[in-house]
């Protein structure tokens, strides 16, 4: 067959290029599964996304609504079951052992090397993410939950202070039932509702009587008169929160302070990340103060990613993601966001924003200001934390229960689920 000169050569280096040539590298790939899902959890992750491609890697989202992350750890176990764990999961608390202890988590003491965590992070954060000496799990940001939003212009108005006592609650709340705004943004949601709780506990008993009934699992401990304090407020704030409660997500209560609908709110940190996703400045539009009679202490909960082993095939691409999110832009950025402080102690407080500097200085007094949250998983486990939770909002939905029936409850349950030596002590772990 007759052939133009030179074309059998040309086809011979053509076919030599496409066999020699470097093979194109596919990007990697992390999966990422967490409950970060409203608008601000939104653009904190979106954040952390765009930071990880920077370094070359995509992130996959895996994004499970439901707040507290009940739905999130429940996809977890049905994955990791099937055999398709997530490349990297949002996890937090003792979940972090529970699941180390398994085998499953990769062990991250090279990158914790890389970025000197033992000296940059805090104590209790260095704690949480070590097992029997190896790192197992890359933080990512401080919540404070004994928090109070307070809807800056409302009070102005009414040329009322921030409350910072229980009877300035009470002030403040009736001067803004009678101009017919809600005192008090709260949903039904169990969640919710015992996150309301514990931190009328932790200002009834302080941090170290708090760790007493919830780590250390004193039984005995329910009964105090402290304890039905705490109770009894719960119920009594009823008449300062929406005449219709119902089940409503905390974006919506957010909302409602953003509106002026409601005048305070008492909710997790995350809390200012969608009032700033709502276009409004913190110490500006909206204020944040610790909730009454805890301006001394600072009930915590720690957002880490865990890394799944699976075939240590994608180590790389995970180690990679485990050092940026503990990185000082990446801890700044996010957080700014998220609503969170950084993890990180070489941190100026001078450059974060008024509700972020108070948290944050406060968790730097160490240990003895420190309180795990129950409902946020760094306190306990699983079961105790669903059996207390349910309780808690029955007692709140049912005015029958006496106070002292509710105790007596709490009390067996502790009993009947605690196990002797198991135990989340922060002071024994820095949990």
């Amino acid at each position: 067959m007759w052939r133009p000169p030179g074309t059998l050569g040309a086809c011979a280096l053509l076919v030599g290029a496409l066999c020699f040539s470097p093979p194109v590298q596919a990007q990697d790939t992390v999966n990422v599964l967490h409950w970060w899902t409203s608008a601000s959890e939104r653009k904190a992750a979106d954040y952390l996304a765009d930071r990880l491609q920077d370094e070359g890697v995509t992130w996959q989202d895996a994004a499970i609504p439901g707040g507290a992350g009940v739905g999130a750890m429940k996809v977890l176990k049905s994955r990791v079951l099937l055999g398709k764990a997530p490349d990297a999961s949002q996890l937090i608390g003792p979940a972090i052992s529970e699941w180390a202890d398994l085998g499953l988590l990769l062990e991250l003491d090279n990158v914790a090397r890389r970025g000197n965590w033992n000296d940059k992070l805090f104590p209790t954060v260095n704690s949480l993410i070590r097992l029997r000496g190896h790192v197992v799990a890359a933080p990512l940001g401080i919540h404070r939950i004994n928090t109070l939003f307070y809807n800056q212009g409302l009070f102005t108005k009414l040329g009322l202070a921030p409350p910072h006592t229980w009877a300035d609650f009470d002030h403040a709340a009736e001067a803004f039932s009678r101009i017919g705004v809600t005192p008090l943004a709260q949903s039904t949601e169990p969640w919710q509702i015992a996150t309301l709780f514990e931190t009328l506990l932790l200002s009834e008993t302080g941090p170290a009587f708090y760790r007493d009934l919830l780590v250390r699992r004193n039984a005995n401990s329910w009964f105090d008169p402290r304890v039905s304090r705490a109770l009894e407020r719960l119920r009594k704030l009823k008449r300062w929160m929406p005449q219709q409660l119902s089940e409503r997500p905390w974006q919506d209560e957010a909302s409602d302070l953003a509106h002026g609908k409601a005048a305070m709110w008492i909710m997790g940190d995350w809390g200012k990340g969608e009032l700033q996703a709502q276009g409004l400045t913190p110490g500006d539009q909206f204020g944040c103060i610790a909730v009454p009679g805890t301006a001394d202490a600072h009930l915590y909960s720690i957002d880490t990613f865990v890394m799944f082993t699976g075939d240590y095939g994608n180590q790389a691409a995970q180690e990679k993601l485990a050092l940026m999110v503990a990185s000082p832009q990446v801890q700044a950025g996010y957080n700014r966001i998220k609503g969170s402080v950084p993890v990180r102690r070489d941190v100026d407080p001078s450059t974060l924003d008024p509700c972020a500097r108070q948290s944050w200085m406060a968790f730097a007094r160490g240990a003895a200001v420190q309180a795990p949250s129950l409902v946020h998983r760094m306190a306990t486990d699983e079961a105790l934390k669903d059996a207390i939770v349910s309780l808690i909002r029955r007692y709140f939905m049912d005015d029958h229960i006496p106070t002292s029936e509710l105790q007596r409850r709490i009390a067996s349950v502790v009993r009947a689920l605690s196990q002797e030596g198991n135990s989340y002590d922060s002071q024994d772990t820095g949990r």
